[in-house]
């Protein structure tokens, strides 16, 4: 299980999801501005001050073996318009999350996120034999939650106090999940919106 999260490419309809590298800065900082994402004060995207942290970090827990980072482009104009990144790999229990997904704000509301969600839930059920993916957010992020229960994850529970943030905010942390005997049904779902979105 040393190399259970090799870099790949996940290639769909609408996007191609391809391991971030530092040379996707500039792109990454492009994509949020269209929205000025980085002010959404409950969630984490980079912008042209962080984006060095932000990538940094990305590919140091790549290095351990608990993440792999994607760009996410769309295959029409070829542009980098956001990212995701599958987080908080348990390669000895089969486990881990999918997170940091955040999309520019033209993109939001299309088939673009359930395209994406398509491809890293199949490859990490049907190759890397997951028992179960995993959805965090901000109990404040209700657009997420909504996003993570019209996939098909089911609501585990709420931790509380769960982070204490740098404004010395706490936070509560909403838990989904999708477990390996539901995928099936799951992905029927998702094949489904994607045939026939709206």
């Amino acid at each position: 299980m040393d190399n259970w999260l090799s870099e790949t490419e996940l290639e769909g309809a609408l996007v191609k999801l391809i391991p971030l590298t530092h040379a996707h800065k500039e792109a990454l900082v492009a994509a949020a501005a269209d929205g000025e994402l980085w002010q959404l004060w409950y969630t984490s995207v980079p912008s042209a001050n962080t984006i060095d942290a932000y990538v940094d970090f990305a590919l140091a827990e790549q290095a351990q073996q608990r993440s792999l980072p994607f760009v996410v482009v769309d295959k029409e104009t070829q542009t980098v318009i956001g990212s995701t990144r599958y987080c908080n790999a348990e390669p000895g229990h089969r486990r881990l999350e999918i997170g940091y997904t955040w999309y520019a704000q033209r993109y939001q509301r299309t088939g673009v996120n359930t395209e994406c969600k398509y491809l890293l839930l199949s490859y990490a059920f049907e190759t890397l034999g997951c028992i179960a993916v995993e959805f965090r957010t901000h109990w404040h992020n209700h657009p997420s939650r909504n996003a993570i229960s019209r996939l098909g994850a089911k609501q585990d529970g709420v931790l509380r106090n769960h982070r204490l943030e740098s404004d010395g905010c706490i936070r509560d942390t909403v838990v989904f999940s999708i477990i390996q005997t539901e995928w099936n049904t799951v992905k029927k779902s998702l094949l489904y919106k994607m045939q026939y979105p709206g």
